[in-house]
C-alpha cells in the first residue's frame, strides 16, 4: 500500500501564523511524516491561511488551486483564519479535502489521519526540513483578541484569548538555541496582553533573558498603550533588539476614533518619545490603513503629515478592505478604489522616503548582522534594529553573526562589506 506521508506546508499572513506553522510542522515530523519543499513531491499540501484582507483571501484560494494544478494527485488542506471565517468558500475549491478552523488545527495530525489525507508511516521517515540551520525562529506566546477595532476581523476568527505557559516558552526557546537559532521573535495576536498566572510580558521577557542563551530577542507588534517605562528598562540587556512595531493605522484623530482604536495621536507620540529617549537608535515600524470609510482628503493629509513627523523606519501600508461581520463593513461613505489606490501610492512613497532616511543614518558604521538566506552568492540579513543588509559572499553565512560595514543604500536596505 502506498504511504501518504509527504507534506508540503505553506503559510500566509502574520508572524503568529508562521510560529504556528513551525509548531505544527514539528508535530508532523515527530509523528513520522516527511516535510518536503516541492508540491510535486508531496501527497498533501497544507496552507495556514490568512483573512485579514480580501487580498489575503484571494492569495489563499490561489495557492490551493495552484498546488492542485502542479500536482493533480495531491490533497489540499486549508487551516487557520480564513478557514475559521469562511469555510464554505474553501470547501468549494476543487481538491480541498479538509478545512480546519483555528481550534481544530491544534489537533492537525489526528485530523489528517482520521480524514484519510495521511496514513501513519509504516517505517520511520528521514526528516531534514526542520534540522537545517536557521537564523530566526518565531515563538507563539499568546493568542486571541478581545478588542473591538471597527475594521478588524481578527477577534472574530481568533476568539479565545489565552497565553502560553512561561515554562513552555522557556523550554521551546532552549530547544531552538540548541538547534543553532540565534534570534527568537515573540509573537501572538496581542503579545502586550500576555498573562499567565502571575507572569506578564515584562516578567516573561526577564525569564527568557535570565534562563536562555538566545543571542537576540525581538518582540513583534505592540499597542502604544502597552509600552511602559518598566518594559523599556529591559532593553538595558543588549540582546533585546532595539525595534518596536507599534500599530498606528491612521494619523488622523477623527479616523482613529471611527476605527475604535484605544489611543489618540497624543498618546502615540508620547510612546514614541518615551522609546526614543531611552533608545536613540531604535527602529519604530508600523501599519497604516488608507481609505477607511469616510476618510476625507483632509484626513488623509493629516495621516500623511503625522507619519512624516514620526519618521518610521518601515511602514506596512494597506488599502482598507471590508471584512464580513465587522462594524466598518456596515459604515457608509466608502472610499472608491481609484482614490484608495492613489492614497496607497502616496503613503508608500513616504514610507520608502522615511526608510531611506533611517537607513542613511547608519552608513559608514560597522555593525553585527545576522545572516539569514542567500540567492546564489547574494546574502541578506538584518541588524538588531531591523535594517536589511545585503552582501556578496561565497561562504555559507547561514545563522552567523558577522560585523559588516554599511556602505550604501541598496534596494530596500543597505549594501554591506563583510569585515
Amino acid at each position: 500500500m502506498k504511504e501518504n506521508t509527504r507534506i508540503a506546508f505553506d503559510c500566509l499572513g502574520c508572524k503568529l501564523n508562521q510560529a504556528e506553522r513551525e509548531l505544527l510542522s514539528r508535530q508532523l515530523t515527530a509523528a513520522g511524516y516527511e516535510l518536503v519543499s516541492a508540491v510535486e513531491e508531496a501527497n498533501v499540501y497544507i496552507l495556514n491561511t490568512c483573512t485579514v484582507t480580501h487580498i489575503a483571501d484571494r492569495k489563499s484560494r490561489h495557492l490551493l488551486r495552484q498546488a492542485r494544478r502542479r500536482n493533480p494527485d495531491i490533497r489540499t488542506v486549508a487551516i487557520g483564519c480564513y478557514a475559521e471565517g469562511a469555510p464554505s468558500e474553501l470547501t468549494q475549491i476543487d481538491g480541498v479535502a479538509l478545512v480546519l478552523d483555528n481550534e481544530q488545527k491544534t489537533q492537525l495530525v489526528r485530523r489528517l489521519e482520521e480524514s484519510g489525507c495521511l496514513s501513519r508511516p509504516l517505517a520511520p521517515q528521514v526528516n531534514t526540513s526542520l534540522n537545517g540551520r536557521r537564523a530566526r525562529a518565531f515563538v507563539k506566546v499568546q493568542d486571541g483578541c478581545r478588542s473591538s477595532c471597527a475594521y478588524c476581523i481578527v477577534p472574530l476568527v481568533r476568539k479565545n484569548e489565552n497565553s502560553v505557559a512561561d515554562t513552555g516558552i522557556i523550554h521551546e526557546i532552549k530547544q531552538r538555541v540548541a538547534e543553532g537559532v540565534k534570534e527568537v521573535v515573540l509573537t501572538g495576536t496581542e503579545i502586550g496582553r500576555y498573562s499567565y498566572q502571575d507572569v506578564n510580558l515584562v516578567g516573561l521577557v526577564r525569564r527568557i533573558l535570565a534562563e536562555t542563551g538566545i543571542v537576540r530577542l525581538r518582540l513583534s507588534s505592540l499597542q502604544p498603550q502597552e509600552v511602559s517605562p518598566e518594559l523599556i528598562e529591559l532593553w538595558h540587556d543588549r540582546r533585546l533588539c532595539p525595534h518596536f512595531h507599534l500599530s498606528l493605522q491612521s494619523g488622523s484623530e477623527a479616523v482613529l476614533g471611527r476605527m475604535r482604536r484605544r489611543y489618540n495621536l497624543h498618546d502615540y507620540q508620547g510612546t514614541v518619545s518615551l522609546i526614543r529617549a531611552a533608545l536613540p537608535e531604535v527602529a519604530i515600524t508600523t501599519d497604516i490603513i488608507v481609505g477607511f470609510p469616510g476618510e476625507t482628503d483632509e484626513e488623509f493629509r493629516e495621516s500623511l503629515d503625522f507619519c512624516r513627523r514620526i519618521e518610521f523606519a518601515r511602514s506596512h501600508v494597506f488599502a482598507y478592505s471590508p471584512r464580513r461581520g465587522t462594524e466598518a463593513a456596515r459604515m457608509p461613505c466608502r472610499v472608491g478604489a481609484p482614490v484608495k489606490k492613489w492614497r496607497s501610492r502616496q503613503m508608500l512613497a513616504l514610507a520608502a522616503e522615511c526608510a531611506r532616511s533611517f537607513n542613511r543614518k547608519f552608513l559608514g558604521r560597522t555593525v553585527p548582522v545576522l545572516w539569514e538566506k542567500a540567492d546564489n552568492s547574494l546574502w541578506s540579513g538584518h541588524t538588531d534594529n531591523y535594517i536589511k543588509v545585503y552582501a556578496k559572499s561565497d561562504e555559507d553565512l547561514t545563522s552567523r553573526m558577522i560585523p559588516v560595514r554599511l556602505e550604501s543604500l541598496w534596494k530596500d536596505g543597505v549594501w554591506g562589506q563583510l569585515i
